[in-house]
């Protein structure tokens, strides 16, 4: 009975062509992988998301409260089509993006989550995730929004997407932006980068272990800084 049960609430995965792994070198001078992360390494990503929930700083909190439960919701079948990629310095944890295949045509994102801040990390790991939906799995357009400043400026600005505010997204049903193939394209040559195939040596490190983020965000010692996020005005731009 129960076997019966968890085959009608898994939803059924649509075949997915498997993201080619690539490196870069960024701005610190060290080698970045960035590749696919299995289903059965999920339990490796949640304690360094976690922490994250507790630091009210730049909207870490509800993103890294978000990601958490959809990649247990990944790891438990309880998203359909959906993918996670992790970024990698050393085997250390470096940054995660997630989504999912909506249709063929369709992408939807999920989440950009930077461990390691000031060298673009995240910049990287979201045009990494952009590069799978357009090149990996050939599709139309990525339905995005963000829920911070940063990320407003990161994807709404840099990459100049169009407004889909009739298709409400995913992410609380707040009105979504596109990124289409057409953009893509214009942006692709300045804002994603990396090479392939992987050295065997950066790969393999990559792929023994996913080692803690040595200097993952912290909740500022200035604690009316830890609010300044909440009052500023620039948030209400993000949906």
């Amino acid at each position: 009975m129960a076997i019966e049960l968890e085959r009608i609430l898994r939803p059924t995965d649509t075949p997915m062509a498997p993201y080619q792994p690539k490196y870069m070198t960024v701005a610190s001078g060290e080698a970045m992988v960035i590749r696919q992360a299995a289903r059965d390494e999920i339990p490796a990503l949640l304690p360094h998301v976690e922490p994250l929930i507790h630091v009210d700083r730049d909207f870490y909190d509800i993103v890294a409260a978000r990601l958490y439960a959809e990649l247990l919701g990944y790891y438990k079948y309880r998203v359909q089509d959906e993918y996670v990629l992790v970024a990698q310095i050393n085997g250390e944890l470096a940054a995660i993006v997630n989504g999912r295949r909506v249709t063929a045509d369709v992408g939807m994102s999920y989440h950009t989550l930077a461990l390691r801040r000031g060298l673009r990390l995240g910049a990287h790991a979201f045009a990494a995730k952009m590069e799978y939906h357009f090149e990996g799995l050939g599709q139309k357009e990525v339905l995005i929004v963000a829920e911070s400043p940063i990320g407003f400026k990161r994807w709404m600005i840099e990459y100049k997407l169009e407004k889909r505010f009739e298709t409400p997204h995913e992410l609380g049903g707040v009105p979504s932006w596109a990124l289409t193939k057409e953009i893509y394209d214009k942006a692709k040559e300045s804002l994603v980068v990396g090479k392939r195939p992987v050295p065997v040596e950066f790969l393999e490190k990559a792929n023994e272990a996913i080692l803690p983020p040595s200097d993952p965000p912290k909740p500022p010692a200035d604690l009316v800084a830890a609010r300044r996020s909440k009052y500023d005005p620039t948030g209400y731009f993000t949906n």
